[in-house]
């Protein structure tokens, strides 16, 4: 079953007052400006200094995982770059953008390279452009909130060499 949330949109008025300009069951949406966006396909990532807000349904990973065409998924979406072709895990990518990511039913596996936790309703992952992935182990779907923000992916630490003082005489 798909999570239905009613989406309140505001605008402004001719006379240039506030408003709301919608309000109703969200539609696969993009807002700019005064008008609701829907007919676009739908992106992985926003527009450059732009934002999007989705709810996402995770089914369980034994609905899929053996069928999934990670190449096919990412491209779908415009994110042919995000997959990282290097991991095990076909579904790891990376994106440019800073993500808030609110757990309001079920639980995830948030996977990165080194490491995972498991989520569960209520909490809340800030994932920094970095490599991930989603892994739902259970067998119930998880919907998440997420919010991202573009943003300039958050790269390794480099190691700063250290510098060698000259003694002055």
């Amino acid at each position: 079953m798909i999570w239905r949330v009613r989406r309140v949109l505001t605008g402004h008025d001719p006379g240039g007052n506030s408003t709301i300009i919608a309000d109703g069951f969200a539609p696969n949406v993009s807002n700019a400006g005064d008008e609701d966006a829907a007919d676009r396909p739908v992106r992985l990532e926003p527009p450059k200094n732009g934002s999007i807000l989705r709810i996402v349904e995770f089914p369980p990973d034994s609905q899929w995982r053996s069928r999934a065409d990670a190449r096919e998924a990412f491209g779908s979406i415009g994110a042919g770059h995000a997959a990282d072709k290097r991991s095990s895990d076909p579904m790891m990518h990376r994106t440019r953008t800073v993500d808030y990511i609110i757990v309001l039913k079920g639980e995830i596996h948030a996977v990165m390279e080194k490491g995972e936790t498991l989520l569960r309703a209520g909490d809340i992952l800030v994932q920094r452009g970095t490599n991930h992935s989603w892994s739902v182990r259970g067998s119930e779907p998880c919907i998440v909130a997420a919010v991202l923000v573009s943003a300039k992916p958050l790269g390794p630490k480099k190691k700063t060499p250290s510098r060698k003082t000259k003694k002055r005489k």
